[in-house]
C-alpha cells in the first residue's frame, strides 16, 4: 500500500513507477533536495495521473524519514528504495527498518559498487560504506537477505 523512496529522485523516473504499480489509494513518499528536480519530476507525475500518489518531501531523506517515524508511521510501509548519499545507507537502513511492515521489502541499490566494495581502497571511504554495510546485512537477523548481481547490484531485504 505504501512505499518510500528515500533517494534523490532526479527526474522522477522511479517514483513515477511505483505510484503507477500501486492501487489507488497507494503512496510514494518521494524525498529530494533540488527544486531543479521537483520541478521537472512534477509535471510527468500529473500527465501521468498519478500526482495524488506521489508525496514529495523536498527534504533530506533523514528527516523525511525521521518524521515518519514521529508521525507514528512505523510498522506501515510495504516497500522503501535506497539509493541515496552512500555514507547514509547504514541510517537509512535502520529508519527504513522501523518503518516497513513484517514482510515488507526493503531494496538497496548500489552494493557492489563496481566491484570496489572487495578490498576496498584505503581511502575510498563509500566503498568501505558499503562494504561495512553488506557484512552488517549478511548478518542482520531482522531480514531476509538477497543480492541480485545485476547493474551495480540491488540487496533485497525482506523484514522477518
Amino acid at each position: 500500500k505504501y512505499c518510500i523512496y528515500p533517494a534523490g529522485m532526479y527526474t522522477g523516473y522511479n517514483a513515477l513507477s511505483m505510484a503507477l504499480a500501486m492501487p489507488e489509494n497507494g503512496c510514494v513518499v518521494a524525498c529530494e533536495i533540488d527544486d531543479n528536480y521537483v520541478n521537472i519530476a512534477k509535471p510527468f507525475f500529473k500527465e501521468a495521473g498519478v500526482e495524488n500518489k506521489i508525496d514529495v518531501r523536498h527534504e533530506i531523506a533523514m528527516k523525511t524519514l525521521n518524521d515518519l517515524i514521529a508521525a507514528g508511521e512505523a510498522g506501515t510501509y510495504d516497500f522503501v528504495f535506497i539509493d541515496a548519499d552512500k555514507s547514509n545507507y547504514d541510517g537509512y537502513y535502520e529508519k527504513s527498518l522501523e518503518l516497513i511492515r513484517k514482510g515488507g521489502i526493503i531494496a538497496i541499490d548500489n552494493v557492489l559498487w563496481s566491484g570496489k566494495v572487495v578490498n576496498p581502497a584505503p581511502d575510498d571511504v563509500t566503498s568501505q560504506t558499503l562494504d561495512a554495510l553488506n557484512k552488517k546485512l549478511h548478518k542482520d537477523q531482522r531480514i531476509e537477505l538477497s543480492m541480485l548481481t545485476v547493474g551495480d547490484g540491488l540487496t533485497i531485504a525482506i523484514k522477518r
